[in-house]
């Protein structure tokens, strides 16, 4: 029986890995980039807003510095940091991202609050995500109104939706894409 060379297993360990990561860099999950190892190239991820052949919308808003934050007069501030960088020797580049979980577009959980469910774990980790998947009512909410128990009657919303958005005063003032200060 013929043994192989370390050396000869190290090559074919190397090889594959570089074809696989040049596969999983050219697929479908980021079309805009033709090759992982072009360094020249001007790489701009793509931001979808609308996937699944018009089947799922993102209705999110881009996480910025200045954008509006719970508690806060400033905005969320510094929110990513690269903790270790490729450029400075690391093997790969780790970021760390770290804001409140009342920033930007976010679910509140029956834990947000009703003490005991949050005590009970009932948070968004353990929300079933087919809820915030299919169709949605989008509701128009009066404008000089918070949204309270006598809103929400008023609105007439027919039984049986399982989805609704809310439109509201903040839509109009675009406060996701202006800076906190300027709200």
């Amino acid at each position: 029986m013929n043994k192989t060379k370390p050396h000869v297993l190290h090559l074919l360990l190397v090889l594959s890995c570089t074809w696989v990561l040049t596969i999983s860099a050219t697929s479908d999950a980021y079309p805009s980039v033709s090759d992982c190892g072009v360094v020249d190239e001007i790489v701009v991820p793509v931001r979808r807003e609308v996937c699944g052949e018009g089947k799922i919308f993102d209705i999110s808003h881009r996480y910025r510095e200045e954008m509006p934050s719970f508690q806060s007069d400033d905005g969320l501030g510094q929110f990513l940091w690269l903790r270790l960088s490729m450029k400075n020797g690391s093997v790969a580049n780790v970021s760390e991202l770290k804001f409140s979980t009342h920033s930007g577009t976010h679910v509140d959980a029956p834990g947000h609050i009703f003490d005991h469910f949050y005590d009970a774990g009932f948070d968004v980790d353990s929300l079933d995500l087919e809820v915030l998947n299919g169709p949605a009512l989008l509701v128009d909410v009066p404008r000089d109104k918070n949204i309270t128990t006598e809103v929400m009657k008023s609105l007439n919303i027919p039984k049986g939706i399982r989805r609704v958005l809310f439109r509201t005063l903040n839509t109009d003032r675009s406060i996701f894409r202006l800076g906190a200060k300027e709200m």
